[in-house]
C-alpha cells in the first residue's frame, strides 16, 4: 500500500513538472516563428509564388494540344445532284449524299521561337515575385519577433510590479503592527490605524489589477507562440540591468540595406520594368514552328497524316492602343522609382527616430535608478524618524508611496527600453 502511494505521488510530481513551461526570450521567439498564423500565411504566399514561377517556366516548352470528335448528321453533309445521259433513256438524275457520320482527331505541338520576349520577361517577373515573397516572409518574421518581445517584456514588467507590491505589503504590515501597538498604548489615535488600513486596501486593489493584467498578457503571449497560458512561465535574468544602446548601434546606410521594406521597394521598380517590357512585347511579331498528326474517317475509310508548319503573327491592330499602354507602363515605372526614393527617406527617418527613442529610454533608466535610491533612503529616514516620534504617520505613508512609484517607474523604464530596443532591431533589419 505504501509502495503504491509513493509511486502515485512520484507520477503526479512528474506530470506537474512536465506540464510547466519556463521559456526564455529566445525560446519564445522560436516558438512564435513556428506557430504564428500570420507568418504561416506569409509562407503559404511564398509557396504560391514558387508555383507561379514554375508554371511560367513551362512556357519555354512546346505547347501540345489534342482534339477529337465524332459526329452523326441527319443527312449527308455533302449534297450534290448529278445527271447521266444514256442512249434511248435520256437524262437520268442521280442525287448524291456523302459524309453522314465520321470521326476526327488531331494532335499538334507548337514551339514558340520568338514571342516578343513575353515568355522571358514573364518568367523573370514570376521569379521576382518569388523573391518578393521571401522578403515579405522576412519582414513578417521581424514583426513577429518584435511583437513577441513586447508581450514577453510586458509580462516580466508586471511580475516586477508584483514584486514591488509584495515588498510594500510587508512594509505596510510592519507599519500596521507598530501603529496598532501605539494605539493600544494610547500614543496615537485610531485614525492613524485607519489611514494605514486604507493604504493597505489601495495596495491590494493594485495587486488585483496587476494580476489580472498579467493573466491577460500571458494569454496573449501563449496564443502568439502556441503554448498553454496556465503553465506558461518566463525566465528573464538581468531585466533591470540592460546593455547600453551603443552595443546595438549600426550605421544608417547598413540598416537601410538590411531593411526588407526598402528591398521590396527596389523589387517594385524592377517588377515595373518587366511589365513595361511585357507591354512592348505585345506589339512585336510572334513566330513559332510546329508539327501535328491528323486522323479522320468520314467515308468509312480511315486516313491519317502528319504535317509540319510555321506561323507568324503580327499584331497590327494592337499598335494603336498598345502604344498608349506602353507609355502608361513607362509612367508607372517612374512612379515606382519615386516610391522607392520616398520609402528610403521615410525609412531613414524611422530608423533615426527609433534610435533616439532607444537612447531616451536608456536615459530614463539611469534617472529612475537614482530616483529609486533617493526614495529608498527617504523611506528609511522617515521610518527612523517615525519610530523616534519626530515625523507623522502621513509623512511615512507619503515616503512609502514615493518609494512604490519610483520602483514602478524603474520597471516601466526598463520595459520601455527593452521594447524600444526590439523595435530598433526590427527597423535595422536584424
Amino acid at each position: 500500500m505504501k509502495t503504491n502511494l509513493l509511486i502515485s505521488l512520484f507520477l503526479c510530481g512528474t506530470v506537474l513538472s512536465a506540464g510547466a513551461q519556463t521559456l526564455t526570450l529566445e525560446e519564445c521567439r522560436e516558438a512564435a516563428l513556428e506557430h504564428n498564423r500570420t507568418l504561416r500565411n506569409s509562407r503559404l504566399d511564398l509557396e504560391a509564388a514558387v508555383r507561379t514561377r514554375r508554371g511560367a517556366f513551362t512556357r519555354y516548352f512546346p505547347q501540345v494540344s489534342a482534339s477529337g470528335g465524332v459526329f452523326q448528321a441527319q443527312r449527308g453533309l455533302v449534297q450534290a445532284d448529278f445527271s447521266v445521259t444514256l442512249p434511248q433513256m435520256g437524262t437520268i438524275p442521280m442525287p448524291l449524299s456523302l459524309v453522314k457520320r465520321g470521326i476526327l482527331g488531331s494532335v499538334t505541338a507548337v514551339q514558340p521561337l520568338f514571342a516578343g520576349l513575353k515568355i522571358v520577361n514573364g518568367h523573370k517577373l514570376a521569379r521576382l515575385g518569388e523573391e518578393v515573397g521571401r522578403l515579405q516572409v522576412q519582414r513578417t518574421e521581424a514583426e513577429v519577433r518584435e511583437q513577441t518581445e513586447a508581450y514577453f517584456w510586458q509580462i516580466v514588467s508586471l511580475r516586477e510590479n508584483l514584486t514591488t507590491i509584495a515588498a510594500v505589503e510587508r512594509q505596510l504590515d510592519e507599519i500596521h503592527r507598530q501603529v496598532e501597538l501605539s494605539v493600544r498604548a494610547g500614543l496615537v489615535t485610531v485614525n492613524d490605524l485607519l489611514r494605514v488600513e486604507l493604504r493597505r486596501q489601495e495596495v491590494a486593489s493594485n495587486r488585483l489589477k496587476v494580476e489580472n493584467g498579467l493573466k491577460v498578457s500571458k494569454m496573449l503571449l501563449a496564443q502568439y507562440i502556441g503554448a498553454d497560458w496556465h503553465t506558461l512561465d518566463l525566465s528573464a535574468s538581468g531585466f533591470d540591468r540592460p546593455e547600453e544602446p551603443s552595443v546595438h548601434y549600426v550605421s544608417l546606410e547598413e540598416a537601410l540595406d538590411r531593411r526588407a521594406e526598402y528591398r521590396l521597394a527596389e523589387k517594385g521598380v524592377e517588377a515595373q520594368r518587366y511589365r513595361t517590357r511585357m507591354e512592348r512585347g505585345k506589339l512585336l511579331p510572334t513566330v513559332g514552328i510546329g508539327a501535328g498528326y491528323l486522323y479522320y474517317n468520314v467515308m468509312n475509310k480511315g486516313v491519317d497524316d502528319g504535317m509540319v508548319f510555321a506561323s507568324v503573327s503580327v499584331p497590327i491592330s494592337d499598335w494603336w492602343g498598345g502604344s498608349h499602354a506602353l507609355k502608361k507602363a513607362r509612367i508607372e515605372e517612374r512612379q515606382a522609382e519615386n516610391d522607392r526614393e520616398e520609402a528610403r527617406e521615410m525609412l531613414a527617418v524611422e530608423i533615426e527616430q527609433t534610435w533616439s527613442g532607444v537612447q531616451e529610454a536608456y536615459a530614463q533608466i539611469l534617472l529612475m535608478r537614482r530616483s529609486v535610491a533617493s526614495a529608498t533612503e527617504n523611506l528609511r529616514q522617515n521610518r527612523r524618524f517615525y519610530e523616534a516620534g519626530t515625523v507623522s504617520l502621513t509623512d511615512l505613508l507619503d515616503a512609502e508611496t514615493l518609494y512604490t512609484q519610483s520602483r514602478d517607474n524603474l520597471t516601466s523604464a526598463c520595459a520601455a527600453y527593452r521594447m524600444s530596443l526590439a523595435r530598433y532591431m526590427r527597423v535595422t533589419g536584424r
